[in-house]
């Protein structure tokens, strides 16, 4: 049943309905589900299951026999899917033979004529049933209150769509962020592929600092207003960001241009040097402007770009503090007077950055959010699509950013063309304190890589994410640069100290 108590029931007017039915619930289906698929001969059970299989697959031709005589055929995609026809099954006790549970563990379980091993069949399931009405059918779909929502989530990106005139536009699954934020890429009938962000709202989580929970702390965006702004705001100054086609901002869904699909890393993972010079020039260009504090979301909504504070800084060193110390020492938190003098430590740092150059700042400028647009000119080779965080602060925080990628080695040379790079750009602009701003960046590349070590250590004790945790080296030897300005030498000292940084780490 949904949230409301009541079934979801759908006209679906023809064979092309059914699909985009299908190709839409596949977007909404995840491991450990069971969609069972109910109704009589040619009620278009089988027609479902394979718009599923394909959509997931992302494979409009790929061969997805009926089950009929094998009772089971797997689909090892990207989620793996298991489809099940039970018209022939004797008794429900064979359904563990065919090895249900264990699909069931590993991907998601499609299982037409559920009827025949009604008992056997999960109680969280989703239900399909289908009917036969005039030309058409009627599906009535009911589920848990939690698995509802995915489902009436992706009927109204439906709907958002149809509202846009692409109410028969192909979906397909495309990304999921580490963020709350999933991508999908729509392929309309004309006019080329475009993206849909789907950003829902969220309820506030719990309060982590003066009573305030963490995203109002740390100024992270929290609906889609900020997103609009900045991408209106750059691409009017001749950026490449997103063309914005269409914006719910009560649901957070938003069609935006596809920039491409190329990044600055080779087939290895490696950095392409060009690709990375060209980013920081862009990033020179950019941090050589003036962007206003207040720039229009639409047309009814100013966004007031956040400053990215003494209190915003803090809480995100204080990750090194929370997690990635305690994790280093077994479990023990840090003593107190370890703890004050770390945040004196910041205090007194922040401070020193009274005088920095101050502008928009993106911050989360690295590989992952760049698209590579080897064919345009000047600053449009380089695509901009994750800027919905920016705030007003020191602009050196960019160039850590991406001299110092989290997810890729920078090695030593092209860390110093980087910088050299960028450096030569900004002293062509006139007006540029170079010793202000390398001091400037050692503090923000200290400040951004203690998140980053207590971050990790959250996504693999908080979240049971453990993947992050292969660039901990890294980003440790990133602190270790920054740390050598003479500014640094108190946090050095503390982190020599309490074992973060040593020559060995």
């Amino acid at each position: 049943m949904t949230a409301s108590g009541a079934p979801i029931s759908l006209f679906l007017a023809d064979e092309a309905a059914t699909i985009r039915l299908g190709e839409d619930l596949a977007l909404a289906l995840k491991a450990g589900d069971c969609l069972t698929l109910s109704g009589d001969l040619g009620a278009g059970k089988s027609s479902l299951a394979r718009a599923m299989i394909r959509a997931i697959a992302d494979d409009p031709r790929l061969e997805v026999p009926s089950p009929t005589f094998t009772l089971v055929q797997s689909y090892d995609i990207r989620i793996p899917v298991s489809h099940f026809d039970l018209y022939r099954l004797a008794d429900g006790s064979e359904l563990e033979e065919l090895g249900f549970d264990e699909a069931l563990q590993n991907g998601i379980c499609l299982v037409e004529w559920p009827e025949m091993a009604r008992h056997e069949m999960p109680e969280d399931r989703i239900g399909l049933a289908l009917e036969h009405e005039g030309q058409g059918r009627r599906v009535t779909i009911t589920a848990p209150e939690k698995k509802a929502e995915r489902i009436e989530r992706v009927l109204a990106i439906r709907t958002f769509l149809g509202g846009l005139g692409y109410e028969t536009a192909s979906r397909r699954f495309l990304t999921g962020d580490a963020s709350l934020r999933a991508y999908e890429a729509v392929y309309p009938a004309t006019g080329g592929r475009k993206i849909l962000m789907d950003w829902p709202p969220l309820p506030e989580g719990p309060p982590v600092l003066d009573g305030k929970p963490y995203p109002k702390v740390a100024h992270l965006a929290e609906n889609a207003y900020p997103f609009v702004a900045i991408a209106d705001a750059l691409r009017e100054r001749g950026f490449a960001t997103p063309e914005i086609y269409g914006v719910d901002y009560p649901q957070g869904i938003l069609l935006i241009e596809d920039l491409g699909t190329e990044g600055v890393l080779d087939a290895a993972g490696l950095p392409i040097v060009e690709r990375y010079r060209e980013s920081v020039a862009c990033l020179a260009r950019l941090h050589g402007m003036q962007i206003p504090q207040e720039i229009p979301a639409g047309k009814d909504h100013i966004h007031h770009i956040p400053d990215f504070d003494r209190t915003a800084m803090k809480m995100e060193a204080r990750l090194l503090l929370d997690w990635h110390l305690p994790w280093k020492r077994g479990g023990a938190a840090a003593a107190e007077a370890e703890r004050d003098e770390y945040l004196s430590i910041w205090d007194a740092l922040i401070d020193q950055l009274a005088e920095a150059e101050k502008n928009l700042l993106l911050r989360d400028f690295h590989s992952p959010n760049i698209i590579w647009r080897g064919e345009k000119q000047g600053v449009q080779k380089i695509g901009l699509i994750d800027f919905q965080d920016a705030m007003i602060g020191p602009t050196s925080y960019d160039l850590a950013s991406i001299a110092q990628d989290a997810r890729v080695t920078i090695e030593p040379p092209l860390f110093r063309e980087l910088m050299d790079g960028y450096l030569d750009i900004r002293r062509s602009q006139g007006g540029f304190d170079e010793a202000s701003f390398l001091k400037s960046w050692a503090i923000m590349s200290a400040q951004r890589n203690c998140k980053l070590a207590g971050l990790w250590v959250r996504l693999l004790q908080r979240d049971g994410k453990p993947g992050y945790l292969k660039h901990m080296p890294r980003t440790l030897a990133y602190l270790r640069v920054a740390l050598e300005h003479e500014a640094l030498a108190p946090l050095r000292e503390w982190c020599a100290r309490a074992g973060i940084v040593t020559s060995e780490s």
